[in-house]
């Protein structure tokens, strides 16, 4: 599941990327291409959408435990989509903006404050991008960052597991060698009675021999 994400997460961060771009060319291109560039934009701004769509879906199947890194960056990632229409937006009333005062034959004064503020939208969206792409590059830190500990938890698990293994060996050895000198210590004691009750038996016979001898004198 988890390669699921990272794929739509690469597809938009590339789509993206387009898209920041595109708008910051829109206000220096002329008019015929602006009017391709804005419809062009719009569709994968659509693209973009649905790809948050799948990805906030995959989201929701990961493990509760496991979805604090994930919806974060869907976050970031809606951040970054609210922000790319917002420009959008922007540039494309500057667009409109333009577009009016050619047909209506605007020049002179008004046309060099609205290159000028398109300009500053252009400088501005190219900030942005770099901060997105900033952004990004800190996300997929953190993900190595994460996934390098999850490695290490993984490791500690499993040599938690061998020392239990081999403490339960030791504990079944334990009642292995304490079986063995129960029953060599039984031994020992029978060894020990027998031998008590020969040396009884001796006595008794040498008593009786040392008795008919007597009486046969």
């Amino acid at each position: 599941m988890s390669s699921d994400f990272e794929g739509y997460e690469q597809d938009f961060a590339v789509l993206t990327a387009e898209i920041t771009s595109k708008i910051a060319r829109v206000p220096r291109l002329p008019p015929d291409e602006k009017k391709q560039m804005v419809a062009n934009v719009e569709k994968q701004l659509e693209e973009a959408r649905e790809l948050l769509e799948q990805m906030d879906l995959e989201v929701r199947e990961i493990p509760p435990q496991s979805r604090g890194m994930y919806s974060n960056r869907m976050r970031s990632y809606k951040q970054e989509m609210g922000k790319l229409e917002t420009d959008f937006k922007r540039s494309r009333i500057a667009y409109s903006d333009e577009v009016r005062n050619e047909l209506l034959g605007d020049a002179g004064n008004s046309s060099e404050n609205q290159r000028a503020h398109l300009l500053e939208n252009t400088e501005r969206l190219e900030r942005s991008s770099r901060r997105l792409e900033a952004g990004y590059q800190i996300a997929v830190e953190t993900e190595q960052i994460g996934q390098e500990m999850l490695e290490n938890l993984s490791h500690d698990r499993e040599k938690i597991q061998r020392a239990r293994e081999r403490l339960r060996e030791t504990d079944a050895n334990l009642g292995k060698s304490s079986r063995i000198l129960t029953g060599m210590l039984r031994r020992i004691i029978q060894n020990r009675i027998l031998l008590v009750i020969l040396g009884i038996i001796v006595v008794i016979t040498i008593l009786t021999a040392i008795t008919f001898f007597v009486k046969g004198h």
